[in-house]
């Protein structure tokens, strides 16, 4: 698109010349894409005055409708704020670190009235939960959860709180656990005070930790509370223990992390080789699927900037296997030392013991990748032709989409459309659908106007059509979705997997197709099917859950059903909003309605 036709250009063009965040949204309201920039009007107007964007790119600045900025004092701040808005918002262009089921996290229900602490292999964007991690290997974050429990109180149990319980549990007795359960033990805003202090110290923060320590420990001796004031003692120790700053690290035998990273311009797996004391005592990979042409080192520095903004474990080196562009290593150095305390080398060695390190990892890297999505290929490609000659098609099944219909009883009725793709879910290129037409429960119409949507688009706009359409659902979803495509004039192979009876039904055949449960074939259509049965709840969930927030937001004057999606798709939670400055607001739905909105969540 010219930059003369694209309706954002004069938007770039009163773009702050400071540096700061900017956001590229949807035309409903949602986040496509967070960057940062040194200077934000230059950056911005790059987007459309550049002769040529990669295919990634230029396809978000087509979907673009909306611009945003957030000034910030610092490009270091800059930085902190752009990753704060990619974990809130997961825009879908943006190169997003993703729990690979492999790294533990630690998580603390902030979401809760009286939060609790817990390990965690999934991480969630919408559950108002806070998350640090991922953590390298599964000692260092049970022994955090360790210090949680022992020095800071907070509690692991799952029991609900209502004020019921006479008598604490024997953490409580041992000391590893505040007591909220019991009326009298702890109060709301002790307890707080150490779910904070507990989130600065997994943060990394010990230098604003330390004076709030100190302060709490002389406290608690003034009043001759002398436990707890030994207490807030030993614990002062351990954190000035990771403030201190570390002995210098002597070529070859310090502590660093060496990050390669191999990509096929589709998919890329990173490789963090952690060294300490100048051992080797880990190795770690994480993928990431549909990342197109990102170059490897703006995937790298993306990643440095995620991974080490959640993890408290900064070393003092880091080696890259590409050298990143110099403006983003100065940034990530300076970001990284401040994070740490002290300086933080970043740098692409290219001889002597570090450059053999980096081509370590590099052979790594293209290892984890070759094992992740070379060998699910070839399993991907063996698959299609067993559920090509199962289903009676003469071409190989390379593609599968699989469409399911959520509701509650008719309100909030939602498609998804999830995709197979030679051997692996591609949740890249799921799709879901907020069903317009249809007026209460029929599971059939919503079919029919999930797969005319989906397919009307793919065919007007000449895009690749799957080789197998799968329904969740039984003969009359079936008829339903043969129905749609007749009207478009699109033929495409379709089956329907009906639940309970795991029944496959076939268009022209009168009998249900029943497959072993131990083939292949079955299996991947059960996993598929599940799948899109999962996604279309979530989606139905989320969808569910805005408009019960929104259903809130229209309370306040002057918000209509528009500035409540535009808020929530902005902020991401009603608890965001809440939580948003004055000036946030403001800049969100200008002076006045931003005033009066900030008004009414700080009612005295």
């Amino acid at each position: 698109m010219m930059a003369r036709e694209h309706p954002l250009l004069e938007r770039a063009r009163s773009a702050p010349e400071g540096p700061g965040v900017y956001r590229f949204l949807a035309a409903d309201g949602a986040v496509l894409y967070v960057g940062k920039a040194r200077i934000l009007r230059r950056r911005v107007l790059s987007y459309f005055t550049r002769g040529e964007l990669p295919e990634r790119t230029r396809r978000m600045v087509e979907r673009a409708r909306g611009l945003d900025f957030t000034v910030t004092a610092s490009e270091v701040e800059a930085l902190i704020l752009e990753n704060t808005l990619i974990k809130r918002h997961r825009p879908p262009y943006n190169v997003l670190l993703r729990d690979d089921k492999t790294y533990p996290y630690i998580r603390i229900t902030t979401g809760e009235e009286w939060p609790r602490v817990e390990l965690t292999r999934r991480v969630r964007d919408d559950d108002g939960h806070s998350y640090f991690g991922p953590f390298m290997g599964q000692r260092m974050a049970r022994r955090l959860m360790e210090l949680a429990r022992t020095r800071f109180r907070v509690r692991t149990c799952r029991i609900e709180i209502d004020g019921r319980l006479s008598r604490p549990c024997l953490y409580h007795h041992m000391g590893a656990c505040l007591g909220p359960c019991v009326d009298g033990l702890t109060t709301a805003e002790a307890y707080r005070e150490a779910v904070e202090e507990l989130e600065l110290f997994l943060s990394g923060r010990h230098r604003e930790l330390l004076p709030r320590l100190e302060t709490a420990m002389w406290r608690a001796a003034e009043n001759e509370e002398y436990e707890h004031a030994a207490r807030y003692r030993d614990l002062l120790a351990v954190v000035r223990r990771l403030a201190e700053p570390q002995n210098v690290d002597l070529p070859g035998r310090g502590d660093a992390d060496v990050l390669a990273v191999f990509s096929d311009g589709e998919n890329a797996t990173v490789c963090v080789l952690p060294y300490r004391s100048g051992t080797l005592v880990d190795k770690r990979e994480l993928h990431f699927e549909g990342v197109g042409d990102v170059p490897p080192a703006e995937l790298l520095a993306s990643f440095i900037a995620q991974f080490y903004e959640a993890n408290p474990a900064v070393p003092a080196r880091i080696d890259t296997a590409v050298p990143l562009d110099e403006d983003d290593r100065s940034l990530l150095a300076a970001f990284l030392s401040e994070r740490r305390g002290r300086r933080v080398e970043l740098a692409a060695p290219r001889r002597g013991p570090r450059a053999r390190r980096v081509e370590l990892a590099s052979a790594n890297a293209r290892a984890a990748f070759e094992l992740r999505f070379r060998a699910a290929l070839a399993q991907g490609e063996a698959l299609g032709g067993r559920i090509a000659r199962a289903l009676g098609l003469d071409e190989p099944v390379r593609r599968i989409e699989c469409f399911d219909i959520s509701h509650s009883g008719g309100k909030d009725t939602t498609a998804s459309c999830v995709v197979w793709e030679k051997g692996r879910m591609a949740k890249k290129r799921y799709r879901s659908f907020n069903i317009r037409g249809v007026e209460g429960v029929d599971d059939f119409a919503s079919v029919a106007e999930a797969v005319t949507r989906r397919y009307r688009r793919l065919r007007d706009e000449g895009k690749e059509m799957p080789d197998l359409v799968l329904i969740d659902g039984g003969a009359g979803q079936l008829n339903a979705a043969m129905a749609a495509l007749d009207t478009l004039g699109i033929e495409l192979p379709l089956a329907a997997l009906a639940k309970r009876e795991e029944l496959l039904h076939l268009p022209g055949r009168d009998e249900p197709l029943r497959l072993d449960r131990s083939d292949p074939a079955h299996l991947v259509f059960r996993r598929i099917r599940d799948e899109a049965h999962r996604f279309a709840v979530g989606r139905h969930r989320k969808r569910r859950r805005r408009r019960e927030l929104a259903s809130e937001l229209l309370d306040i004057p002057g918000i209509g059903p528009g500035r409540a999606r535009t808020l929530l798709a902005r902020f991401g939670s009603l608890k965001a909003i809440r939580n948003a400055t004055e000036d946030e607001l403001r800049r969100a739905l200008g002076p006045r309605l931003g005033s009066q909105v900030w008004r009414h969540f700080h009612k005295e």
